[in-house]
């Protein structure tokens, strides 16, 4: 009930307006206490990601714009935005309403979520298909979900890879243990194909050399004119 209440409140998206690189901005306050690599603000990770995906794949500037603002939901733990528990923005997601993967991180503990003794719930499919897709399966609330709803509600013109790695990329059981494969679209698969190229920055392009923003916030807002100014927020307070 929390999670479709949390996904109810912020998917209104009614509150506050703020441009995307302010929101950048604003993660320079925010650290991830689930990130075990770092404890950069939220910021350099996002140019980090980026501007090592720039390096590799020159021509592919949705994917430079995707590195730099697939992490922005986490302003939802910052205070002037609701300040939310790190358990209801950060770390991994998996699906709802079918049973729930071993390859979930701390899977032993669902043995105390009412769920797993469902009869439905429990069962592989649980209330869904095989190849009903995700956009029709209901995954657990987080940043991920989040900045998907910001941007498809804002009418960005990322294509749908960029969506799917936004909305799906802390889903580890799918890209990193292959889970939950058998719920999954032909675009799905063609997407997924995107999501584990950019999954590799993602993780690896951590680093303690420090980016020069000024350096390359001009590209970088060149890129946000081309698919969305500004990003609205939810209080949910």
């Amino acid at each position: 009930m929390q999670v479709k209440t949390m996904r109810e409140d912020y998917g209104k998206l009614d509150k506050v307006e703020m441009s995307i690189w302010e929101c950048c901005e604003l993660l320079n306050d925010v650290v991830d206490d689930s990130d075990p690599d770092l404890d950069e603000p939220q910021i350099e990770h996002l140019l980090q990601t980026a501007e090592a995906i720039r390096k590799d794949y020159p021509d592919e500037d949705w994917l430079h714009l995707t590195g730099l603002i697939h992490d922005l939901g986490k302003v939802l733990l910052h205070p002037s935005f609701g300040g939310l528990p790190q358990w209801a923005v950060v770390g991994d997601t998996f699906p709802l309403g079918c049973a729930f993967d071993e390859s979930i991180v701390h899977h032993k503990y669902f043995e105390y979520n009412s769920d797993s003794k469902n009869s439905t719930y429990s069962t592989k499919n649980g209330i869904y298909s095989e190849g009903c897709g995700l956009d029709n399966v209901m995954i657990s609330w987080g940043h991920d979900d989040y900045m998907y709803l910001v941007a498809k509600e804002n009418g960005t013109t990322l294509p749908p890879a960029a969506l799917f790695i936004i909305r799906y990329h802390s889903f580890y059981p799918l890209h990193k243990s292959g889970a939950y494969k058998h719920l999954m679209s032909e675009d799905d698969v063609e997407n997924l194909k995107w999501l584990k190229i950019f999954n590799k920055y993602d993780l690896y392009s951590k680093s303690k050399v420090r980016i020069d923003v000024e350096k390359v916030k001009p590209y970088y807002l060149s890129l946000i004119e081309k698919v969305s100014t500004t990003l609205v927020r939810k209080l949910g307070v």
